[in-house]
């Protein structure tokens, strides 16, 4: 579900009821990819950054960046 929202004296004013406890995450317009309604669009300007990685980097892609053992394919 996506609502817009209006912002009055540093509070949130929500157009519907949300019950007590909810937890949101709320997105600002130009951070994160906001634009493009996909939160990880930032990254989209690092695609083909690397040009001699490993052929699996994608599938493995815990293992070179974090350390984890490989998974089996």
């Amino acid at each position: 579900m996506s609502i817009t929202v209006t912002v009055e004296n540093d509070t949130i004013k929500l157009p519907v009821h949300v019950p007590d406890g909810t937890r949101l995450e709320i997105t600002l317009p130009g951070e994160g990819g906001a634009a493009t309604g996909h939160r990880h669009a930032w990254m989209q300007k690092y695609i083909g950054a690397v040009k001699d990685g490993p052929d699996d980097v994608a599938a493995q892609h815990d293992h070179y960046a974090h350390g984890a053992p490989k998974r089996d394919e």
